[in-house]
């Protein structure tokens, strides 16, 4: 461990949202200490492996728990808020505002979006408003939606070069490199004070970690130019606010194009890009969002197969929910879990990292035990 008068030093292993984001709330906590993050593929990557790129993104949040989700949800929401009103970095991070119509299939006590034990829209606030869609606005066979006044939609390429920017500028270390446990990666750094494992989906192959609860989930998804009549905002719609049929339109800032999807396939490994998918889903993104106009005269970028974007998501999804959780491996070495976000990465990722982070000053704490 580390000595008294040494800050602790600190590996993240995975360098998706997640953990460039729990690498940055480190720092900040632990201004002095060495931070090293350790991972096979970073920004800039186009991998089936990696999946922080292929996102939609957007802030729509899926948490309904009246607690920790929520909480996550709420923290990220007011950070990108701050980051654009009060720190004056401005929409070249990759962040910007739009408003966006949720539609529904399904009365709204069905559609997984009310909190458990209000019953209420916990998020009406914080969006500045929600209005109920009137039965004019809405397509055939809707039941009801709801107007966001404002949230955020994301450009996932400027974003994640962003934030590893900002952690090469705190003098994050960064260390390109594949390990199959998180034993072998502590062996090679012995000095190491504490592990924070983002690893997404590699948590299932990890031989010291092995979570089985983790499985893929497969989205495709449609890249195309911006319209020439531009998109006032963003557009879902569902059965509920989590369903294999749900279709999207994200405009993305900064000349990001338009996303087109989507799909959910539990389990589904495949990377091959189901073409009559993709056609289905530009048929109903063209219904959704007239702006688009027609689907054969969509001008396409990408048909997506892998991780958003180009392709199709598998999602790094967990039975039971995100793992964020503090435990040793079994030569006693602390290690932070943060994985499992599912297609909430981006949504609660400032608010996982502070819990992470949270968990790390548990851990140092005189004589912790867990």
């Amino acid at each position: 461990m580390t000595a008294p008068n040494n800050p602790p030093s600190f590996f993240v292993l995975g360098a998706g949202v997640i953990g460039l984001s729990t690498a940055l709330t480190l720092r900040s906590a632990y201004p002095n200490s060495p931070i090293t993050i350790v991972a096979k593929h970073f920004p800039g990557d186009r991998s089936i492996e990696y999946t922080s790129p292929w996102a939609g993104a957007n802030w729509a949040t899926f948490a309904h728990d009246n607690g920790p989700l929520e909480h996550y949800d709420r923290l990220t929401f007011n950070k990108f808020k701050k980051m654009i009103d009060e720190e004056g970095i401005g929409e070249e991070v990759g962040i910007g505002r739009m408003g966006m119509w949720g539609i529904f299939d399904e009365p709204i006590e069905k559609a997984g979006i009310l909190s458990d034990g209000t019953g209420k829209l916990w998020f009406r606030e914080l969006v500045g408003g929600l209005r109920e869609l009137q039965e004019k606005e809405l397509p055939e066979g809707a039941v009801f939606g709801l107007e966001f006044a404002s949230t955020w939609r994301i450009n996932t390429q400027v974003y994640l070069n962003w934030l590893q920017a900002q952690v090469l500028q705190k003098g994050i270390k960064t260390i390109r490199r594949h390990y199959s446990s998180l034993a072998s990666l502590y062996a090679d750094f012995p000095s190491t004070t504490l592990l924070i494992n983002c690893s997404a989906l590699g948590s299932l192959h990890l031989t010291d970690v092995r979570d089985t609860n983790l499985y893929p989930t497969r989205g495709q998804t449609v890249l195309v130019a911006e319209p020439k009549v531009p998109i006032e905002r963003m557009y879902f719609r569902s059965p509920a606010r989590i369903d294999p049929t749900v279709s999207y339109v994200f405009p993305r800032p900064n000349g990001g194009g338009v996303i087109l999807g989507g799909s959910r396939q539990d389990g589904n490994w495949s990377a091959e890009v189901d073409m009559e998918l993709s056609k289905q889903i530009m048929e109903k993104c063209c219904a959704l969002c007239p702006e688009l106009g027609r689907p054969e005269d969509l001008q396409v970028i990408s048909h997506n197969v892998g991780l958003r974007r180009e392709c199709l998501a598998l999602l790094p999804s967990r039975v039971g929910g995100i793992r964020i959780e503090l435990e040793r491996l079994s030569n006693g070495v602390p290690v932070v879990h943060n994985y499992g976000h599912a297609g909430a990465g981006y949504q609660s990722s400032w608010g996982t990292a502070e819990r992470a982070v949270e968990l790390v000053r548990k851990a140092l704490e005189p004589a912790a035990k867990l």
